[in-house]
């Protein structure tokens, strides 16, 4: 046998992705609040443009255009500065590739999204995580981390898998502090479960600045997780690089009919984001009375709490307890979260479950 090809050495140190998981080890399938997906499920809008694609045996259209446009629409955009992913993961992994190489650092906050690592390794650029404040990102550590190499620098908000959300003064600070030449990456995959009146400002900051790209996804609570759709924004400059490598016909016929009618149902971003809150605060308010027995809950403006076990009952066995009761949540040690759980926030009926077994396990220990 000849010599076989090898990887470039960043590549050999990914750590692949891993997604949440929806059966048990034993193939049990299990109620799944792993993968923060919208526990109402898609717009029926959404569904009946599914039967509405067109031939499957043509290519969808390459620039996505019918959906660019109600996206820009949607949130005072030109659609020419609209450029789609499949997935928001895409885009992520291109501003990396296309603004990182070899010598180059990209910079994130410890317990940010694990994608972040990974899109500094594949295009061979160094990562750099940046220390935390209280399980969030802290803007005067992340600017006393950038050097003449930084190229991107990745911000999560609300962060993923915190929970954690900066308001937009501390973007706007961090923004200003940053050199012209860094690419601010401002991955908001979460930002529809805010107010709208305590928007971040980000998409303003990439309309009016050359070094701001914002990508949002369709896969939270929009309810579209299985169709694979993400868009981003920021300067003809920034979006021209994005199309130039992203691939050819990423989104998918159905893909952006769904995405297309979705975007005119607001009514039913609505009503998730609604229950969102007022089942997340009633998860949080079950949990926080769990305080004596060791459990805390980091403050979240996303559709998931990242519940920290301090007392006698462990991470590792809540998350084998709720296993054991038909519920999979998320159990991150890899991201130096061995101590917390992150729970999607899912029915009433499904939290309250939760809620009730924490306390049995918290009380037997």
């Amino acid at each position: 046998m000849g010599n076989a090809p090898t990887p470039k050495p960043w590549i050999e140190a990914i750590h692949a992705y891993v997604p949440g998981k929806s059966v048990g080890s034993d193939g049990r399938p299990l109620v799944k609040l792993s993968a923060n997906e919208n526990p109402l499920g898609t717009s029926a809008k959404a569904l009946a443009a599914r039967g509405e694609v067109r031939d499957p045996s043509l290519y969808p259209d390459p620039d996505s255009k019918d959906l660019r446009e109600a996206i820009a629409a949607l949130h005072g955009l030109d659609p020419a500065l609209v450029v789609m992913g499949t997935g928001s993961d895409e885009l992520l992994n291109l501003a990396a590739q296309g603004y990182a190489g070899c010598g180059d650092e990209i910079v994130f906050s410890r317990y940010s999204f694990a994608v972040y690592d990974i899109a500094a390794r594949r295009c061979g650029a160094s990562p750099v995580e940046v220390r935390d404040s209280g399980y969030g990102a802290d803007v005067d550590a992340l600017l006393a981390a950038v050097t003449d190499r930084t190229r991107v620098m990745f911000v999560a908000n609300p962060n993923n898998p915190t929970g954690t959300f900066l308001p937009g003064g501390e973007i706007a600070r961090l923004h200003a502090g940053l050199p012209g030449d860094v690419l601010l990456v401002l991955d908001q995959a979460y930002a529809e479960y805010l107010d709208p009146a305590d928007d971040d400002a980000g998409i303003e900051l990439a309309r009016t600045h050359p070094n701001v790209l914002v990508t949002r996804t369709f896969s939270k609570i929009y309810g579209l997780a299985g169709e694979r759709i993400g868009w981003a924004t920021g300067s003809a400059a920034l979006v021209d690089t994005l199309n130039r490598i992203r691939g050819p016909f990423n989104v998918t016929n159905s893909g952006q009919a769904m995405a297309l009618a979705a975007v005119g149902d607001q009514s039913f971003v609505e009503a998730s984001r609604e229950h969102n809150r007022a089942q997340r605060t009633r998860f949080v308010e079950a949990i926080s009375a769990l305080g004596n027995h060791g459990l805390r809950v980091v403050p979240s403006e996303a559709n998931f709490v990242l519940v920290l076990f301090e007392g006698k009952l462990s991470a590792e066995a809540a998350y084998d307890g709720l296993v054991k009761r038909g519920t999979i949540v998320r159990w991150l040690p890899n991201q130096g979260l061995g101590h917390a759980l992150r729970i999607t926030i899912g029915t009433a009926g499904q939290m309250d479950a939760i809620a009730l077994a924490l306390r049995q396990m918290a009380e037997a220990v």
